[in-house]
């Protein structure tokens, strides 16, 4: 073997170009030597890593440059990595620096209209896991930055196989996370997932419930306030008794974008009067997410002699003076699983037509997600019908109290409003329900369970049914 020792090497004209070797021979750097660029290189591309910046920790929002590490501090507050304009092989990693990202998240936001993985253009991604690192390489204008494993970051695939999402109440169970709306909001997807992680979600769809009827005089029965549409799915299998019977086994797909969500608000307990001193009910508002909408609760129309009002479940039918009404339907309009039950009827009229004596006039239970609303009868009013529930893991054992306590579950949802009459008010169902009463104003459904509100045979007038109680969602999915 030859050697060559010279202390430099030039090309034979000034500026110009020196070859080594020919296509497809091969050079060997031994072990222990060191070669300084301090030049400018090409053809070389990038070797996957970045140069990391320890002497600058990021804790606000900021601009981050190509072939740059950043290790991003949350203690204090969320913030935003803006990514730099992307040309194909750009690389920018960021590093969670004291394990703060599932508290407080860091979100990483392209160039304009640029692309994530593939995503909607422009969408921001968050990185919510704690000791999270993800190393992001620009490929082109239909994928943009990809995203690849990043230091020791062991969930390094959750950005592309798992669904990733903003909005609501956040809570975690295990793997799971559940998105929590008391309000009107917005479910925002930013990563879509696929069959290796997940890439559908479950639902929770619950609308408000019907308000309860009044009488202020006469005696007369009311029924309670039919409890808001109950919709629920159950694809990731939590296990029976704790999960519904009403559960769907088939959740919901969600690719990149912003789902809005109503919640609705339950039946005014302040509503136009109806004959003798009376005041009817009102229907609970619809509860909506996605291609999923769960009816607002029914109630007892006062001035309607035949069939209370329908709904996700139906208001109790109300005995007045020289009027009877069954309860209204459940389940409207229909939806497979049923999203709820008819209410009951009133005490059925005597012979001819005439009034009966007091304690007889009574008001049947509004409907719930469970069953039926009780019938009243000559001697008693008809109370509430229970709902239906969602296993504690679908939000957690640590979760605040959601919903209200019931047979199987501490979490039942949509029970029916208790119906009142001469004979005195009737409790409201398990999940939600008010009660009814005699001489006093109808107990409102219990807030964000979707329960009816209770009827009331308050005399002297006037006297008010209870206020139905507004809806819930929640949408839950598999995020590591």
């Amino acid at each position: 073997m030859s050697e060559v020792k010279v202390n430099k090497i030039s090309p034979r004209t000034n500026c110009g170009t020196t070859t080594l070797g020919d296509s497809g021979d091969s050079f060997v750097i031994p072990s222990g030597v060191t070669i300084t660029n301090n030049g400018t290189q090409s053809g070389f591309g990038r070797t996957g890593t970045v140069d990391w910046q320890t002497g600058s920790i990021k804790t606000a929002t900021f601009t981050a440059t190509s072939g740059e590490g950043y290790f991003c501090n949350t203690t204090a507050g969320s913030f935003e990595v803006d990514l730099p304009a992307g040309s194909a092989g750009a690389i920018v990693s960021v590093q969670d620096y004291n394990n703060t990202f599932d508290s407080n998240s860091l979100t990483v936001d392209p160039n304009g209209s640029e692309k994530i993985n593939g995503g909607t253009a422009g969408a921001a991604v968050t990185l919510n896991v704690e000791g999270q690192g993800v190393t992001f390489v620009y490929i082109d204008a239909t994928v943009g930055w990809r995203t690849v494993a990043g230091s020791d970051d062991p969930f390094a695939q959750s950005m592309s196989n798992y669904i990733q999402a903003t909005g609501g109440t956040i809570v975690t169970c295990g793997d799971f996370k559940t998105h929590i709306f008391t309000g009107p909001g917005t479910f925002n997807v930013t990563g879509a997932g696929n069959a290796c992680g997940s890439n559908t979600v479950d639902y929770f769809v619950v609308a408000g419930g019907g308000s309860g009827a009044a009488y202020g005089s006469f005696n007369q029965g009311l029924g309670g306030g039919g409890a808001g549409g109950f919709r629920l799915s159950n694809s990731y299998s939590l296990p029976a008794p704790t999960t519904s019977p009403l559960a769907n086994p088939t959740g919901l797909t969600v690719p990149v974008q912003g789902y809005p969500v109503t919640v609705g608000a339950g039946g005014d307990a302040s509503n136009l009067p109806g004959p003798c001193n009376s005041q009817t009910g009102a229907a609970g508002s619809n509860s909506i997410f996605s291609t999923i909408t769960s009816a607002g609760g029914g109630f007892d129309n006062v001035a309607v002699s035949g069939a209370a009002i329908a709904g996700g479940s139906g208001g109790g039918g109300g005995r007045g003076n020289g009027s009877t009404q069954t309860g209204g339907a459940g389940n409207t309009p229909p939806v497979s699983p049923s999203q709820g039950n008819p209410g009951g009827g009133g005490t059925p009229m005597p012979a001819q037509g005439s009034p009966a004596p007091n304690p007889s006039r009574n008001g049947g239970g509004g409907g719930g997600a469970g069953a039926t609303g009780g019938s009243a009868g000559v001697g008693n009013s008809g109370g509430g019908a229970v709902g239906s529930f969602i296993a504690p893991g679908f939000v957690g054992p640590t979760a605040p109290s959601y919903g209200s306590p019931g047979p199987v579950s501490a979490r039942y949802f949509a029970g029916g409003g208790g119906g009142s009459g001469g004979s005195g008010g009737q409790p409201g169902g398990s999940g939600g329900g008010g009660n009814g009463t005699q001489s006093a104003n109808g107990d409102a459904g219990d807030a964000n369970t979707g329960g009816g509100g209770g009827g009331s045979n308050n005399t002297p007038y006037p006297g008010n049914g209870g206020a139905g109680g507004s809806g819930i969602v929640m949408i839950r999915y598999k995020f590591q």
